[in-house]
């Protein structure tokens, strides 16, 4: 007997309904058709990068697995489907035993992508694949999107620290799902206290504005947040007239003060006039972190300033102004009545695709890349010198470990350095170009 209300798993709320109608009237038609249990396998990639980008970064996957987990059909889920007329009781019923139990591989979460890179591909009936659509979609197009724009801003950085700061600047789940991607793609921490405990981000945050306007003077402000958290902290320097705060800080704290933050102003100029007068004062170590907007141009226009660190928020969340990486989800290939495997592909205007189960690795030349190799699984890999692009994501319906949780997470940052530092020096341009790495179907 199943429970009453929404069904709980793996810690969460079912994600059943986390998709667009058509999938769930495809699969009503699909059983009344009689094709819903035919094997098939769908693919997920994108067509092309955002304008301009020379490559992309994979991000969300270990999201993704833990909400397939968790995509189940409770009472509740079920009532409303009934009770809107969405499917019919034959639908219903089948709904009510679903769990997918197929098998999903794809390029490890951290990896560098390009035009047609099949990212993730899904094995299963027609039933239980094309119901992950959405679902799949949802968390790859904006996780990438972010982790990809995030990717950016740390190569301008260089070596300079990055901290995301968006989470006012998104939805709320949205704010949690960036923090993580930008992790991923390289940037040190987060100030979402979500991220840090669902994902293992580190977290960081002192104070704003409000903080000291709520107290009589600026300098009683910087006093009490010397006294909670000690003169390592970081103090916001431009609530009123940057260069009297910056001497407050430094009197109040003491030369060993942690760091001033900038929020607004003319930050190349601002920077420098506060490097200088901190150090006058005996502050040498003191150290300089900017917010204000930044995306990977600003970031990039500051390399010559004495900055030590950037707040980023905006910009990172909304993918620098691509929040969608375009991926789609096709089904590439099935079997037919006697069992053969059929390669199916759209010959859509614009909109084409390439059919059948594929496989893809990335030609390299002295550890550096120079070719996306894509190629039909069933005629086994190419005589290529170069690494194997595709994982083991879920066996049998059950997601491998090694991509889960808090490791999972640091498992993808990790990659994702591996990865990048497998590109040309041509990938790092700010500039439009083209994917730095083309893409080849054998």
């Amino acid at each position: 007997m199943k429970p009453s209300g929404s069904v709980a798993y793996a810690g969460g709320v079912s994600t059943a309904l986390l998709t667009d109608q058509y999938e769930l009237t495809m699969l009503d038609a699909a059983i009344g058709s009689g094709r819903h249990e035919r094997p098939c396998v769908f693919e997920v990639f994108a067509r092309r990068l955002p304008n301009g980008r020379r490559y992309g970064i994979v991000a969300g996957t270990g999201r993704l697995l833990a909400l397939i987990e968790q995509f189940r059909f409770g009472d509740d889920e079920l009532s409303f489907l009934q009770h809107n007329s969405i499917v019919s009781t034959t639908t219903i019923d089948w709904l009510a035993n679903y769990r997918f139990s197929g098998t999903i591989t794809g390029y490890r979460e951290g990896e560098v992508y390009f035009p047609g890179s099949p990212v993730l591909i899904v094995e299963g009936s027609f039933a239980e694949a094309v119901l992950l659509e959405t679902l799949a979609l949802s968390v790859l197009n904006y996780d990438s999107a972010v982790a990809s724009a995030a990717a950016r801003m740390v190569s301008a950085a260089g070596e300079r620290p990055l901290a995301e700061m968006g989470s006012r600047r998104t939805g709320e789940r949205s704010a949690v799902a960036s923090a993580r991607a930008a992790y991923i793609a390289g940037f040190s921490a987060t100030s979402n206290v979500e991220a840090g405990r669902s994902w293992g981000v580190p977290t960081m945050g002192t104070a704003a504005h409000s903080f000291t306007l709520l107290h009589d003077s600026e300098e009683e402000a910087f006093q009490a947040q010397i006294d909670a958290f000690g003169p390592s902290t970081t103090l916001l320097v431009d609530t009123f007239d940057v260069e009297k705060a910056v001497d407050l800080a430094v009197k109040v704290a003491g030369p060993e003060l942690g760091a001033v933050r900038i929020d607004s102003g003319d930050l190349a100029a601002q920077v420098a006039t506060v490097r200088a007068q901190l150090d006058s004062l005996g502050a040498t170590n003191t150290r300089i972190t900017v917010t204000n907007d930044l995306d990977e141009y600003a970031i990039a226009a500051l390399r010559s300033a004495p900055v030590d660190s950037y707040g980023v928020g905006t910009s990172v969340v909304t993918g620098s102004g691509y929040p969608a990486a375009g991926m789609v989800y096709k089904l590439v290939a099935h079997q037919d009545d006697a069992g053969e495997w059929v390669s199916v592909a759209k010959k859509s205007t614009a909109k084409a695709t390439v059919g059948g189960h594929k496989a893809a690795l990335r030609a390299l030349d002295a550890g550096i890349a120079h070719t996306e190799s894509i190629y039909q699984a069933a005629e086994g890999r190419p005589d290529v010198e170069g690494r194997d692009l595709i994982v083991d994501l879920v066996v049998n319906g059950s997601a491998d470990a090694r991509w889960l949780g808090h490791d999972g997470t640091l498992a993808a940052r990790n990659h994702r350095a591996q990865a990048v530092a497998e590109l040309p020096d041509s990938a790092f341009g700010l500039s439009r170009g083209e994917p730095v790495v083309p893409t080849v179907y054998r």
